[in-house]
């Protein structure tokens, strides 16, 4: 008797197991995790400073990512300065291909989710020379890509932002963009298109001097509001960098001020950082980026 109720607990025992190996593991979570949730607010600042770029700033649930660009050797190539340019590391290779697969393999760079994805370029060598040679590898990833066309705007899943040294003449002269133009606070107000220019962003510093000790300025508060609502008005979406981004309570002071007057887009390079703060405090995450 006791060797049938042995073979009996074998015998459910191998049916458990593989009834388990037969459910489908979503392959974007790792031993079944729960798939990450996209954040609407979470820009990746210097994202190629991360041990995985891109790939970290997904795992975190950011929908926006920064790369600087060098132009060499016929190649764009991502690095913050010209000395550390490395070979393998190329704008196509840590995002365009990624992404373009990504893409293809599941029609949005978050499987299941239509959030829209911003991948900004900072050109960091001469302006004109660097953008050809962008717009040229664009060309080849169009098929993710929103186009900017005389028509108008065809949404993609990934939309490019040309930031840095940005040649405004020649991209207003194309008929035909795979990037946009990204505005400074200068720009603010001066109804540009947002289809050209959908962003205005700038340097925290240059225009605010709290940096999240004690109570915000009450006028600086109200600036904050009046530059949202003036570029909101105007189709556009706005950050801010060089905010305070060390883990302390200044820093998380900031971040609910700029949630609070409809900042759009967060900067940081603390990834788990800024995800715990967005899933606790944005009430809504799953916003598209621009209006078209």
């Amino acid at each position: 008797m006791k060797n049938r109720f042995v073979k009996i607990g074998l015998i459910i025992s191998a049916l458990l197991m593989s009834f388990s190996s037969a459910m489908p593991v979503d392959a974007e979570s790792p031993k079944g995790k729960s798939a990450v949730q996209p954040l609407s607010k979470a820009h990746a600042h210097n994202d190629y400073w991360h041990d995985r770029p891109l790939l970290d700033a997904l795992d975190h649930g950011f929908t926006s990512v920064e790369a600087d660009v060098w132009l060499k050797d016929g190649d764009l190539f991502v690095a913050h300065d010209e000395e550390e340019i490395q070979q393998d590391r190329t704008l196509k290779s840590l995002y365009l291909d990624p992404l373009m697969e990504t893409v293809k393999n599941h029609g949005s760079v978050y499987p299941g989710s239509q959030q829209d994805f911003l991948l900004w370029i900072d050109i960091k060598s001469e302006d004109e020379a660097t953008y050809k040679e962008l717009h040229k590898q664009l060309q080849n990833y169009q098929a993710m890509l929103t186009k900017f066309l005389p028509s108008g705007v065809k949404p993609g899943s990934v939309t490019v932002i040309v930031s840095g040294n940005r040649p405004r003449t020649l991209m207003e002269e194309q008929e035909i963009r795979f990037a946009a133009y990204d505005g400074r606070m200068i720009d603010l107000g001066s109804n540009t298109s947002n289809e050209f220019m959908p962003v205005i962003s700038d340097n925290w510093s240059k225009h605010f001097s709290w940096t999240g000790e004690g109570e915000m300025p009450e006028d600086e508060k109200e600036k904050l509001k009046r530059i949202v609502s003036t570029a909101h008005e105007n189709g556009q979406i706005v950050r801010f960098w060089a905010t305070p981004d060390s883990a302390s309570k200044e820093r998380n002071s900031v971040w609910k001020e700029l949630l609070e007057a409809g900042v759009d887009l967060i900067n940081s390079d603390d990834l788990p950082g800024l995800q715990e703060f967005l899933e606790k405090n944005d009430p809504d995450p799953t916003q598209p980026h621009i209006n078209w």
